[in-house]
C-alpha cells in the first residue's frame, strides 16, 4: 500500500491535523493522491458537530467502498471518538481511531492485517491528555497552526469536550519553532487555531494551570517571528479582552479580522446554552474593536432552532445582529447531539422552522457582507493573492478579509500588491492594482485615494 488520499470534514483545526498526518505518510514513502483518485488507503478526518457532518461521513465511505472494495478505509477524529462502534459498523470501514490514537495512524496502517472485524482504538476522552502540534501546508498561501486543543466549557449543546477532551496547549517555544518551519516553506499568512483558542496556556507542558496567556503568545509571535500576517481564528467573546483588542490594533502582523461566536442574541437562550456571556458583553467587545479598528472585519457564529427558542427569541436575535456593525454570519441549524443536556430539553423547535430561520439569517449575512464591502470602496489595501483560478479570475484577501478578484496571473500567486478597491462584483471586489509588490514593512499601510 503506497498511495493514500485524505479528506477533512469540519474545522480549521482538523485541516491542520490532516496536513500533519499527510506529511508523515509522505516522509514514509507514500504518494498522496486527490481523494477522488483510486488510492490504496483512504483517510477521513471526521467531524461530529452537526448531524450533516455524520451523514457526509457515511456517504463518503459508501462512495469509496463502491469504487474499490480492496482499499483500506480509515476514519479518525471527533466522530470516531464519540461513536467508534457505530462507525465500525459502516460497511467498508477498516480502521477507527479516536482523539489520541489518530496521531499514530501511519503505524496502524502499516501493521494492519485485514480480517473480518475493523480495528477500533478510541480511549476514554479523559485519557486524551497530550498535545500534538500540527499545522497545514498546501497550495494555499495561508497555513493553519494549532496552538490549543480541547475545551473545559460545558455548553449544553456541544459535543466537542466529549470528542477532544480538556483544554490543553502547545508549548510556547514549540509554536515559535513551527512558525519558523511554516515561514521557510514560503507561506505568508498563518491562522492561529484551536478549540477554545482564548484559553491558550492551560495544559501547556502538562501543567493544568495557565503557564502563559493568549496575549503573551500574540506578543511573542509579533515580536519574534517574520510572518507577514497572523489571523486569529474563532475566539470566545468573554476571552477577547480589551488588552488583546488593543494589542491587535497596534501590532506589526496581526490583522484586523475577528471571528466571535454569539450563538444567540437572546439572553434567555444564551443562559439555556450555558454560554459564558450575555449580549451586553458581546456588544461591548464589538464596540471596542471598531473604536480602534474602524475597518475591522467581524464574523459571527449563530445557531437557529435551539430548544425553546420562540419566534420572539429569534426576532430578538435577528434584530440584535441587524443592529451590530458586523461583516458576515456563519449560521448553523441546531441538531440534537447525543449525551448533551440540550438534547433532553423540552420545547423542541420543528426542523422546518429551524431551517426557515437559518435562511432568514443567511439573507441577513449576505446584506451585511455587501454593506461591509461597500464601505471599503475607495480605500487601498495590500492584497495577498491565492492560487485559485475560477473562470480566469484569481482572488486574494486584504488584511481585513475583503475578497478581491483579478485576472488570473500565476506570477502573482503568494505575492502581495497594493490594490485600490473601486467596484463591487457579485462574489468579490474589483480594484486597481499598483505595480510593485509590498514588503512586510508596509504590509498594513492604508492609503486613501
Amino acid at each position: 500500500m503506497r498511495t493514500v488520499a485524505f479528506h477533512t470534514l469540519g474545522c480549521k483545526l482538523n485541516f491542520a491535523e490532516t496536513s500533519t498526518l499527510e506529511r508523515a505518510f509522505v516522509k514514509d514513502g507514500f504518494e498522496v493522491l486527490p481523494f477522488e483518485a483510486a488510492a490504496d488507503v483512504y483517510v477521513i478526518n471526521t467531524c461530529s458537530v452537526t448531524e450533516n457532518a455524520d451523514k457526509e461521513c457515511r456517504k463518503l465511505v459508501g462512495s469509496i467502498h463502491k469504487k474499490n472494495e480492496q482499499s483500506l478505509i480509515c476514519l479518525i477524529g471527533c466522530y470516531a471518538q464519540l461513536k467508534p462502534a457505530e462507525i465500525a459498523a459502516i460497511p467498508g470501514v477498516d480502521i477507527v481511531l479516536g482523539a489520541s490514537e489518530k496521531f499514530n495512524l501511519l503505524q496502524f496502517v502499516k501493521s494492519y492485517q485485514r480480517d473480518s472485524l475493523p480495528l477500533v482504538h478510541a480511549c476514554e476522552v479523559e485519557a486524551a491528555d497530550t498535545f500534538v502540534g500540527s499545522y497545514s501546508l498546501g497550495s494555499r498561501t495561508r497555513a493553519f497552526l494549532k496552538v490549543q486543543d480541547g475545551c473545559d466549557y460545558t455548553c449544553s449543546y456541544c459535543t466537542i469536550p466529549l470528542a477532544r477532551g480538556f483544554s490543553r496547549s502547545d508549548g510556547m517555544d514549540n509554536i515559535l519553532r513551527q512558525v519558523d518551519q511554516i515561514v521557510a516553506s514560503g507561506v505568508k499568512e498563518i491562522v492561529l487555531t484551536g478549540v477554545n483558542i482564548g484559553d491558550f496556556g492551560k495544559g501547556e507542558n502538562g501543567n493544568k494551570k495557565h503557564e502563559h496567556t493568549f496575549l503573551e503568545l500574540l506578543q511573542r509571535l509579533d515580536l519574534e517571528t517574520s510572518v507577514e500576517r497572523f489571523r486569529i481564528s474563532s475566539i470566545e467573546p468573554n476571552l477577547l479582552s480589551d488588552a488583546i483588542i488593543e494589542f491587535v490594533a497596534a501590532s506589526r502582523a496581526f490583522v484586523p479580522h475577528f471571528h466571535i461566536p454569539l450563538q444567540s442574541g437572546s439572553d434567555a437562550v444564551l443562559r439555556k446554552m450555558r454560554r459564558r456571556y450575555l449580549t451586553d458583553l458581546y456588544r461591548n467587545r464589538l464596540n471596542r474593536i471598531l473604536a480602534l479598528m474602524p475597518d475591522a472585519c467581524i464574523g459571527v457564529d449563530v445557531i437557529t432552532g435551539f430548544p425553546g427558542e420562540t419566534e420572539e427569541d429569534f426576532q430578538i436575535t435577528h434584530n440584535f445582529l441587524h443592529e451590530l456593525d458586523i461583516s458576515y454570519l456563519h449560521v448553523f441549524t441546531y441538531s440534537e447531539r447525543e449525551n448533551t443536556d440540550a438534547a433532553l430539553m423540552p420545547l423542541s423547535v420543528a426542523k422546518g422552522i429551524r431551517k426557515e430561520r437559518n435562511a432568514r439569517l443567511r439573507n441577513l449575512s449576505a446584506k451585511k457582507l455587501h454593506y461591509f464591502y461597500q464601505k471599503q470602496i475607495g480605500k487601498t489595501f495590500p492584497v495577498l493573492w491565492e492560487a485559485d483560478n475560477k473562470d480566469g479570475i484569481m482572488t486574494g484577501f486584504t488584511p481585513n478579509y475583503v475578497k478581491v478578484g483579478s485576472p488570473y496571473n500565476p506570477a502573482k500567486i503568494n505575492t502581495v500588491s497594493r490594490v485600490a478597491l473601486n467596484k463591487l462584483s457579485p462574489n468579490w471586489v474589483e480594484g486597481i492594482e499598483f505595480e510593485h509588490e509590498l514588503n512586510s514593512l508596509d504590509m498594513f499601510e492604508k492609503i486613501s485615494i
